[in-house]
């Protein structure tokens, strides 16, 4: 899997529901809405840059390809998971997706610490 140009979709992706939030939603959005909104696209970013990094560690040789593998799927996972849901919740106002949106969360949990023990080896 090229997860470098996975990250990079995905901050493509983050960017542009960024925006669509910002100037098409916010009309339509109370402050709740729009705050979790902008939780979702927040972590969205954060963690679609940090898969790049993890990537980027893996092409440098820093990390081994399978460590940087696993760190990339829990990333990719907690992005669709966490934001996923988040997102869901703001268009829809579903509260039953946040039962979801703790396993994405443990996602990200697990991939930095996953990822923190590999750096360590």
């Amino acid at each position: 899997m090229n997860f470098s140009a996975l990250a990079a979709a995905l901050l493509a992706a983050a960017v542009a529901l960024g925006a669509f939030g910002a100037h098409g939603l916010k009309s339509r959005f109370d402050a709740y809405a729009m705050g979790i909104w902008e939780k979702a696209v927040f972590y969205h970013f954060i963690h679609a840059l940090g898969l790049l990094v993890v990537a980027l560690l893996a092409r440098s040789g820093a990390l081994p390809s399978t460590a940087a593998s696993g760190v990339c799927w829990l990333l990719a996972a907690g992005i669709l998971l966490f934001s996923g849901s988040l997102y869901v919740l703001a268009l829809t106002g579903v509260t039953a997706l946040g039962a979801v949106t703790p396993i994405g969360g443990a996602s990200f949990i697990a991939a930095w610490a996953l990822l923190a023990v590999r750096l360590l080896k």
